[in-house]
């Protein structure tokens, strides 16, 4: 195992390896971070292949390891995965919209060694919620919750928070409550995959931003050391970009279902860079040599502003997905930072969010499905910026 600092051009080893284990979904939320063109992609990896992948992050060095997706629970070897885990010595978090959690598959997690649960909620209203992921789910999750305290995990509640139920915080964080949350991740939606092509509909202004933050400071006030409420502010309410991944090829490893082996699952839509498959390739390899994880590390392909900043030791130049995706070259400095020349793309939007009625020729939402999918996909051999 490397250690950070043991060589100042190579990097330490990987802490948290992101499982990405299928893309297939009951659910089909307006912001799913998982990637537009899912359906383009090869078979995913089988039973075999994952435990391979699980053993090598562990010899890596990865502690922490994410059952997601997708739906996980949508795979019926996750009790083995889940079991070989717990052998390896894998911190685990099964990342779950609660569907397809039966008490028969939680004992067995249980049995198996699974650590955390995160169960995520789309509104604190059943009308909301099922209507953002077009299912009818908001019943089942709430006996979802019920399990996982039964079983004595704790209780870890996500909502991804947009314009259409930012305005319900107080609501989403008493219900949070009332299911004995110990956690709640209020999660403000990052724009990327399914959420940038709704982009317009989902941004929050900055007056429901401010409410919500108000909001949140006041519960957590009232109910003191009983719960940990995380508030994920947006990126494009920022001035300063976040340290995406605490830097590219730094302590995160994505391995996607077809087992494509990413810095950060979005990594896979930047131009001119090909990731190793997990299939082909073993993960020391991919993390310390491949060119792909090489690409962004350090500051050598720093262009300016970013340069010669004081700050690119804090947030590494930002996100080199959000980047590409609103100017068109990933090497340019996030336009999220205000010292950046494209950050009027920035600004743009939200003063476009900050109206009272969105414009009439914002267009409608398109919720994930696998025929979205495929137009979006179809659409992707269009390189140019959307801004």
């Amino acid at each position: 195992m490397e250690t950070a600092g043991s060589d100042p051009k190579r990097p330490g080893n990987p802490l948290w390896l992101l499982a990405e284990i299928t893309y297939k979904c009951p659910l089909h939320c307006v912001f799913c971070y998982n990637p537009t063109d899912y359906t383009s992609y090869g078979p995913e990896l089988n039973t075999d292949e994952w435990l391979k992948v699980l053993r090598e992050g562990r010899e890596l060095g990865c502690t922490q390891l994410g059952f997601s997706g997708g739906e996980p629970l949508m795979r019926d070897d996750l009790e083995v995965l889940i079991a070989e885990a717990r052998k390896l010595g894998y911190y685990t978090n099964l990342i779950t919209s609660g569907v397809g959690l039966t008490e028969k598959r939680i004992a067995a997690f249980k049995e198996g060694g699974l650590d955390h649960i995160q169960l995520s909620f789309q509104d604190s209203t059943r009308e909301m919620n099922d209507w953002l992921s077009s299912t009818k789910t908001f019943e089942l999750k709430k006996r979802v919750a019920e399990l996982i305290q039964k079983y004595d995990y704790p209780m870890v509640f996500n909502c991804v928070l947009h314009r259409h139920n930012i305005d319900h915080t107080q609501q989403i964080l008493e219900m949070a409550e009332q299911l004995g949350a110990e956690y709640v991740e209020l999660a403000n939606t990052q724009y990327y995959a399914w959420a940038f092509e709704n982009r317009d509909q989902l941004l929050p202004s900055r007056d429901q931003l401010q409410r919500a933050e108000e909001v949140t400071n006041r519960f957590r006030e009232r109910v003191g050391d009983k719960m940990k409420v995380y508030f994920v502010v947006p990126d494009y309410h920022s001035t300063r970009p976040k340290a995406c991944m605490n830097g590219w090829g730094s302590l995160f490893i994505t391995v996607t279902s077809d087992g494509v082996v990413l810095p950060c699952h979005e990594a896979r839509m930047l131009p001119g860079l090909t990731f190793p498959n997990a299939r082909e390739h073993d993960l020391k390899w991919i993390w310390y040599d491949s060119p792909g994880f090489n690409a962004y590390r350090g500051d050598a392909w720093m262009q300016e502003p970013c340069r010669t900043c004081p700050e690119k030791e804090k947030d590494f130049g930002g996100c080199r997905c959000q980047a590409y995706m609103l100017t068109g070259d990933a090497r340019n400095a996030d336009p999220v930072c205000d010292l950046s020349p494209h950050h009027h793309l920035i600004t743009e939007a939200v003063e476009k969010a900050d109206r009272p009625t969105l414009p009439p020729n914002v267009k409608p939402i398109v919720f994930r499905d696998d025929r979205n999918s495929r137009l979006l996909s179809a659409k992707k051999t269009d390189t140019t910026p959307v801004t």
